[in-house]
C-alpha cells in the first residue's frame, strides 16, 4: 500500500545519499551535502514531493492493474 511505497522511497533516498556521500569523498564535489540540505521554500519543496509521490503511486497502480489483467487473461 501507500505506507510500503513511502517507506521504499525513503529507503531509496537514504541509499542514494549514502552512495553519493561515499563516491564524492576527496573529489571536491559538494553535491552530497546539497541533497541533505533543506530547501529555502518548503512549500514548493513539499508541492514537488506531492507531485512526484502521486505520479509514482499512479505508475505503481497502473502496473498492478496490468499484471492483474495479464493474470486474468492467462487463465
Amino acid at each position: 500500500g501507500a505506507k510500503f511505497t513511502h517507506a521504499t522511497c525513503q529507503f531509496a533516498r537514504y541509499v542514494m545519499i549514502e552512495t553519493m556521500r561515499k563516491l564524492s569523498v576527496g573529489t571536491g564535489i559538494p553535491f552530497a551535502e546539497a541533497v541533505i540540505r533543506r530547501p529555502e521554500d518548503m512549500y514548493i519543496a513539499k508541492a514537488r514531493h506531492r507531485v512526484a509521490y502521486n505520479k509514482l503511486l499512479q505508475i505503481l497502480q497502473r502496473e498492478a492493474f496490468v499484471f492483474q489483467e495479464y493474470r486474468e487473461k492467462a487463465r
